[in-house]
């Protein structure tokens, strides 16, 4: 059996809900926050404000410059305030990535909770062991680091993970 992994990332942003929320509901900025090396590029039409049951399909290369595609729905959406998107197509057994925007004192607090398996039982979980694992958790770094200079803040809040 797969080992499901999780992974939480929190950091205040000095906007509103509101200036978070437009800039986090326009699908057109995950390119931004993703790094350079794994070649994010989305293949689908998407229009710039998500909305429930929206499906974006991309292409990435994840891991030794393999190209891979990926299909995502956004599951929910709880205007200002949440958002889910969810794997239907891609290289894990699950993903399952929450979004939500909450205010706070200087700001609003952003915060991803994902998680996710990977396919093949423990196969999965030795490649989680050896590269995926550091890989998600990079990728959760390098959009603090953007969204700290995106947004004049200082890159301290935190990505955990678990499992």
């Amino acid at each position: 059996m797969t080992s499901i992994h999780r992974l939480e990332a929190t950091q205040i942003l000095p906007v509103t809900v509101a200036e978070a929320w437009s800039f986090f509901s326009d699908p057109r900025n995950l390119s931004r926050i993703t790094p350079p090396d794994l070649d994010f590029r989305i293949t689908s039409e998407v229009p710039g404000r998500m909305y429930e049951g929206m499906m974006i399909t991309y292409t990435l290369r994840p891991l030794l410059g393999l190209p891979v595609r990926w299909a995502t729905e956004i599951t929910h959406v709880d205007e200002g305030s949440r958002f889910v998107d969810e794997q239907r197509v891609g290289p894990y057994a699950m993903w399952h990535h929450e979004h939500t925007f909450m205010p706070v004192a200087g700001g609003v607090e952003m915060r991803d909770v994902v998680h996710y398996a990977l396919p093949l039982g423990p196969l999965g979980d030795l490649a989680h062991a050896l590269a995926v694992g550091a890989r998600v958790r990079a990728i959760f770094e390098y959009r603090r680091r953007v969204l700290a200079l995106r947004f004049g803040c200082p890159p301290v809040e935190t990505v955990t993970a678990a499992g």
